[in-house]
């Protein structure tokens, strides 16, 4: 090429020089040296890294330093001035979100926590969005807004929650596991309420169930088709690859299902959010469920982090000086009724009033979609942009708001706790010289109990009983019988009964993991003394004999071998004969138990 001349595109392609960088690099650049920065300094300041990330996402945003570009140049390469770059990035989170929540939902997962999913579930998402709409109309919003509003709110943070519980190792309690139930039923509200919305954008309120009935129609019959196809298609594809053990391979096919199932969804009309839960839902099924987990787990906190981070960019701090007064009251607000309503469905459910409150306080702030449906209702016109911008304020405060209220929360109940187990102490003092030795204790005073009871004051043999249920015991000391409100797995409680000192110790509650944690502190507690449990299948036996049970009995088991009697007496074998048989399957299940 003669020198001087310039160079000319090779096949219609531009120059290398003139070929742009890759797009948002210097966002994604931001994000990863923040991200390096926050994660490890918030793990040890103790600080939750959602609340990090949130108030990072103010401070690089357009509405923090980027107000000051025009003044500073030089902070351009720390901040987001244009929210498209970050939220390009952001939707992965949602969609990431999305496809963990439905790797945590096994369908036997959702079965066997059913009374509080739907039952409590349900019930408080109806009366916070009832209240919260009510007052929403009240002051001045329309009747779609004021719908939208109550329903969003109605919502909380499972990111959030769910960090708190495992920070503190709560979530196998039985707080924990209701608390995250209730989270399970309103994730799965967040698909209906995006039905609801886009129905409400086409059409007038007045044909808003018709409207609503039809779409839900086709979603459904979408969704099936799509699970249904999903289940023969997803364990077949993960067996193909899995052979070739190799990490990258295992890594791409995860990648493939989620964003797959996304664009399905998204083809379909539905939300790419829906899919990557639809993913999640049907892996959990398979036997790669915690191969994936571990896979995506380097992934989570940063997509997790992202999404915060960009919700923290939507943020104008300067609308706190137009209405310095009303977003804390809002906040106030917010947390005390969805407060009361969840300390409510807590009480309902058999908790004391100081869990109850203090799940209420955990579970009183907005959730993490509220900004992903007020910005949908914000685009189709059902919010007015003040309310919107108002309402990402409340939402994104009370989620600073979470941790300082959990920890008030906890304090409460700790209180309460120890305010009725002293008043339990002084009953116990006045009980005590009969408890000192060889009686039994029963934890759990349901009807497994109180048959146990019965039993044994017939044989006259002495027993003090145990319930969390403080209404049950209300009504069982009124008639004069040794039960006392508390948890088994309190070793100030198992002192006062002389626990050390009993004949025996059975444990009848009916939660899995009440039965996991109060078997570990009696036996840490007393080592020496025989303690009986139920357990619903022998799964749960076999976790409660190795967290110290002395014998474990599980109710499968039991109805199992008795409807075999009657099916062998029935085929004509004696009932001699058919005892014998039962009795020996019964000696070798047990025995399989005790090893």
């Amino acid at each position: 090429m003669p020198r001087g001349q310039a160079a000319k595109p090779i096949h219609g392609k531009r120059p290398l020089q003139e070929q742009h960088a890759l797009p948002f690099l210097r966002e994604t650049l931001l994000f990863l040296a923040l991200a390096g920065i926050l994660i490890p300094l918030l793990q040890r300041l103790r600080i939750n890294q959602i609340v990090g990330f949130l108030a990072a996402g103010i401070v690089v945003g357009p509405f923090g330093l980027g107000l000051w570009v025009d003044r500073i140049p030089e902070l351009k390469y720390f901040t987001v001035e244009r929210g498209a770059g970050v939220n390009a990035l952001a939707e992965l989170g949602v969609l990431f979100l999305m496809f963990m929540i439905g790797l945590e939902l096994p369908a036997t997962r959702l079965w066997s926590l059913k009374r509080w999913v739907f039952a409590g579930g349900i019930s408080q998402i109806a009366l916070s969005a009832v209240i919260i709409g009510v007052a929403a109309f009240f002051f001045g919003n329309r009747a779609e807004a004021a719908v939208v509003l109550g329903l969003v709110l109605s919502l909380s943070s499972t990111a959030v929650v769910m960090q708190l519980l495992t920070e503190r190792q709560a979530l196998n309690a039985p707080l924990g596991q209701a608390s995250f139930s209730i989270l399970m039923l309103q994730d799965l509200a967040v698909v209906p309420l995006f039905i609801l919305l886009s129905v409400m954008a086409e059409g007038e309120i007045s044909n808003l169930v018709p409207l609503l009935g039809i779409t839900l129609l086709k979603s459904i019959a979408a969704i099936a088709l799509i699970y249904l196809l999903g289940r023969r298609v997803i364990r077949p594809l993960f067996q193909l690859f899995a052979r070739q053990r190799q990490p990258d391979v295992f890594m791409a096919i995860t990648l493939l299902s989620a964003l797959g199932i996304a664009a399905v969804t998204s083809a379909a009309g539905l939300s790419m959010a829906l899919g990557a839960f639809l993913a999640g839902l049907l892996l959990a099924e398979t036997e790669y469920r915690h191969e994936v987990d571990v896979t995506i787990e380097p992934f989570k906190g940063l997509l997790m982090g992202l999404f915060f981070m960009s919700v923290g960019m939507q943020i104008d701090l300067r609308q706190i000086a137009d209405s310095p007064l009303w977003i804390p009251l809002s906040v106030i607000g917010l947390f005390a009724i969805k407060a009361s309503v969840m300390s409510l469905v807590f009480r309902v459910g058999g908790f004391s009033w100081g869990r109850s409150v203090e799940g209420g306080l955990l579970m009183g702030q907005g959730g993490e979609f509220a900004f992903i449906i007020i910005g949908y209702a914000l685009a189709v016109n059902l919010l007015d942009p003040a309310v919107g911008q108002f309402m990402m304020l409340v939402v994104g405060f009370s989620l600073f708001a979470t941790p300082p209220a959990a920890r008030l929360g906890r304090a409460f109940g700790d209180w309460w706790e120890r305010r009725h187990q002293a008043q339990a102490a002084d009953l116990f003092s006045t009980a005590g010289p009969q408890l000192i030795e060889g009686h039994v204790i029963i934890a759990g005073f349901g009807r497994v109990g109180q048959l146990l009871a019965q039993i044994l004051t017939a044989q006259g043999i002495r027993y003090v009983a145990l319930e969390s249920d403080a209404r049950l015991v209300g009504e069982l000391r009124s008639q004069d019988m040794p039960v006392y409100f508390g948890n088994a797995a309190r070793t100030e409680l198992l002192r006062k009964l002389h626990a050390d000192r009993a004949a025996a110790i059975v444990l009848t509650m009916d939660h899995v993991a009440s039965t996991l944690h109060a078997a570990r502190a009696i036996r840490r507690e007393c080592p020496g003394v025989p303690l009986f449990a139920r357990a619903r299948d022998e799964k749960h036996a076999l976790a409660v004999k190795k967290a110290g049970a002395t014998l474990v009995i599980p109710e499968t088991l039991e109805t199992s071998l008795q409807l075999s009697a009657l099916v062998l007496q029935t085929l004509g074998m004696a009932e001699i004969a058919a005892a014998h048989v039962i009795q020996g399957e019964r000696d070798r299940r047990i025995s399989l138990l005790q090893k």
